[in-house]
């Protein structure tokens, strides 16, 4: 077991060093000059020189890749061209929003989709099964950018029940109670969290939904109903089995909400990894770009490492051999 874990954790290190490598070329090959600001205000060139000399970037390429390597190797992910600080620290102002926002939209995605996709086998009529399993893969199948505009545009703008972006009011929060700043929060938060949650719940309903009715046909089922065990009993057991898949589908939620919230943190002016990284890119931010995908890819592999880990313990017959 031990020599599995680090065969995988170094294969997850394989795979953050390839993802970093790609994007770091990526970003550089990408047309676009840092330092030039857009419309019509020149900046003096030698002021631009300057500063591409300050940062490295007049190097050649090579050597920049190694000298980013070898400052990643001592814990220096460097300064933000564009905000002119440490892009340490403009990622712990931005990940805690991004760890609400996503933590909000993955308990979302489980518990509204396990439950849906229970209860679609629990109670699988046919008009009822078909008219939940087209709802959930019309949802599934939505853009997560495009719920989210619609979302922002119906209950923001038109009923303008929540507000339509930002993580607290900026007049009104420093004067509210302590319940009322949490209460402000949350209001904050739930259109973000819906547009995140929404889609990844029909994915798991769907899921859900298959692996019970796979249980539910086994032999344990049957016997449990010969011995005259009633249905909630008999469900419970069969769900127990069935939530195993579920360990899979949390290390594969992950990718989904970081990729979805680089969209949706920019349509709702949610100050969180997503939107910094978006803003990079546009500023060709060299640096605030690779802190993010290093942090992305990191808790990608991370996640994966800890569900493959999850499902070992969870189910013996899928534990790696003892190593001779």
């Amino acid at each position: 077991m031990t020599a599995w874990v680090l065969r995988r954790a170094g294969a997850a290190l394989a795979t953050v060093w390839a993802v970093v490598t790609l994007v770091f070329f990526a970003i550089h090959a990408a047309p676009g000059t840092p330092f030039l600001p857009g419309g019509d205000r020149p900046m003096d060139p030698a002021v631009v020189a300057g500063l591409r000399a300050r940062f490295g970037l007049d190097r050649p390429l090579g050597e920049q890749y190694l000298r980013y390597l070898d400052a990643l190797a001592h814990g220096d992910l460097g300064e933000s061209f564009s905000q002119q600080r440490p892009v340490s620290a403009a990622l712990a102002q931005a990940i805690p929003n991004t760890l609400v926002l996503a933590g909000a939209a993955l308990a979302l995605d489980f518990l509204l989709g396990i439950a849906l996709g229970v209860f679609q086998a629990a109670y699988a009529r046919p008009r009822t099964d078909a008219t939940l399993t087209g709802a959930t893969l019309f949802v599934y199948s939505l853009p997560t950018f495009w719920l989210g505009l619609v979302l922002l545009l119906v209950f923001g703008q038109d009923l303008r029940w929540l507000p339509v972006g930002g993580v607290t009011d900026p007049v009104l929060y420093g004067a509210l109670p302590p319940l009322g700043r949490l209460l402000d929060r949350l209001r904050h938060l739930a259109l973000p969290a819906l547009a995140l949650g929404v889609v990844g719940a029909a994915g798991t309903a769907r899921f859900q939904r298959a692996a019970l009715l796979e249980t539910l046909g086994q032999g344990f089922v049957r016997a449990a109903r010969a011995r005259g065990l009633s249905e909630a009993r008999i469900l419970g057991h069969a769900l127990r089995n069935a939530l195993l898949p579920a360990i899979t589908l949390l290390g594969l939620a992950l990718p989904f909400l970081l990729t979805g919230s680089v969209v949706v943190e920019t349509v709702f002016a949610w100050p969180g990894m997503g939107k910094l990284a978006a803003d990079a890119i546009l500023a060709r931010d060299y640096p605030i770009v690779m802190a993010t995908t290093l942090v992305a890819s990191v808790a990608v592999v991370a996640s994966n490492l800890l569900a493959d880990l999850l499902y070992a313990v969870a189910d013996p017959r899928i534990r790696p051999a003892k190593d001779a």
